[in-house]
């Protein structure tokens, strides 16, 4: 008899989650959610898929969203022109970058791994261990005006970047369009409304699995991804418990859910000192609450698109898809050199779902399969997804120094 997962109602994580101040803010975030504002807009999801939710003083709409794609790809939104939002979010690569940790306008190495966008719109919380950040709206502020790091470098130039935007001619109509009721849409404000809207519409929903699946195809998938499934559901290896659900992620919020789940785990990455310490510079969710249970405790990310998404991990530490299924086969990672060195298998804040387990090599390959499965190239190759205008085109740039 062919294996089936759960029900998407029921496939969610057993963990009781974070427990304080901060998840009652996600879920007055969630109650104060509207998909009712959402006025013309279709979502553009098949019936299985419950809507995102949408906060009622942003409501989706396409004039906005053709907004927000000029925005995500214009390298004017960098203090030298030479980043843009997909400098480090690129659509073929399921809106990351390739490298371990994100590079700024400056130059200047992140300490994280540039985080997909894919269904971004489900997620409650949107970094890696920052549980403030509930909001896209507010979180675009974040990469653009920030100092520490510097990502896009635009501290102190919020009027000069707006004087910039209204001399463009294209933005001209963008902006007047999706905000026409304002005498001014030209503000940060409107900005990061419409590049939180072009964000919310990064849908992915139709990968050989989903048709599999959901769509009832028996042909859609491989038998070897068959069996990975089977071992993905199983509680043997236990991946469901933390990446399961509509967005194969316990970081989940929807339409059809009484409050979000934040889902923040420690997976044994690291355990620096014996006790359980990760490095000074990443230590997890713990910098945000400051509770010692919280040490290595980061955002589940979605596995939708994660074939094309190495490397993985919140410092794209491990390269490929094999090893992290190695890490998790081993309970934690080991490292016996360098500055992270250390047994993270017996960290003892690690998180009870990573356990342990053994594969054979056919398993192992039929478990990669499986994820493989999970790819959406339609999603990758979407054209309203990809940069509406060449930047070599009229988006010179200017801040008094000229685009190379």
């Amino acid at each position: 008899m062919p294996f089936a997962p759960m029900p998407l109602a029921t496939m969610r994580p057993r963990s009781r989650g974070v427990r304080s101040r901060w998840m009652r803010a996600l879920a007055g975030a969630a109650l104060a959610a509207a998909t009712a504002a959402q006025g013309a807009w279709e979502w553009p999801l098949p019936a299985w898929v419950p809507r995102p939710l949408v906060p009622a003083d942003n409501p989706m709409a396409a004039e906005k969203i053709e907004l927000g794609r000029a925005l995500f790809y214009d390298q004017r939104l960098s203090i030298n022109g030479r980043v843009s939002c997909a400098t480090c979010h690129q659509h073929k690569a399921a809106f990351t970058d390739g490298r371990k940790v994100a590079i700024g306008a400056t130059g200047e190495a992140h300490s994280r791994n540039a985080m997909g966008l894919t269904n971004i719109a489900y997620f409650p919380v949107l970094t890696w261990a920052d549980p403030t950040q509930l909001r896209l709206e507010a979180q675009a502020l974040v990469p653009m005006f920030g100092e520490h790091p510097v990502e896009m470098g635009l501290a102190g130039k919020q009027e000069a970047l707006l004087r910039l935007l209204r001399r463009d001619p294209r933005y001209e109509r963008l902006f007047r369009s999706a905000f026409a009721a304002d005498a001014d849409p030209y503000t940060v404000d409107h900005l990061t409304r419409a590049l939180a809207a072009f964000q919310r519409s990064l849908l992915s929903f139709d990968s050989a699995y989903d048709r599999y699946r959901f769509g009832g195809r028996r042909d859609a998938i491989a038998n070897a991804a068959r069996r990975g499934e089977t071992l993905f559901f199983s509680e043997r290896l236990a991946c469901f418990h933390c990446h399961g659900g509509v967005n194969f992620t316990d970081a989940v919020m929807h339409e059809r859910l009484e409050k979000p789940e934040p889902g923040f785990h420690n997976t044994g990455l690291y355990n620096i000192d014996g006790r359980g310490s990760y490095p000074a510079n990443n230590p997890g969710l713990i910098s945000a609450t400051g509770k010692p249970a919280d040490m290595g405790r980061f955002r589940t990310p979605s596995l939708r698109n994660v074939a094309v998404t190495a490397p993985y991990m919140h410092d794209g530490s491990i390269a490929t898809i094999g090893e992290v299924i190695d890490h998790y086969a081993a309970a934690g990672r080991s490292l016996k050199a360098g500055p992270g060195r250390g047994v993270g298998a017996a960290d003892p804040y690690k998180s009870s779902f990573v356990k342990g387990f053994r594969l054979s090599a056919r398993e192992k390959a039929d478990l990669i399969a499986f994820l493989e499965a999970l790819t959406d190239h339609a999603f990758l190759a979407n054209p309203a997804h990809a940069d509406p205008v060449t930047q070599d085109g009229p988006a010179a740039h200017t801040f008094g120094k000229p685009k190379p």
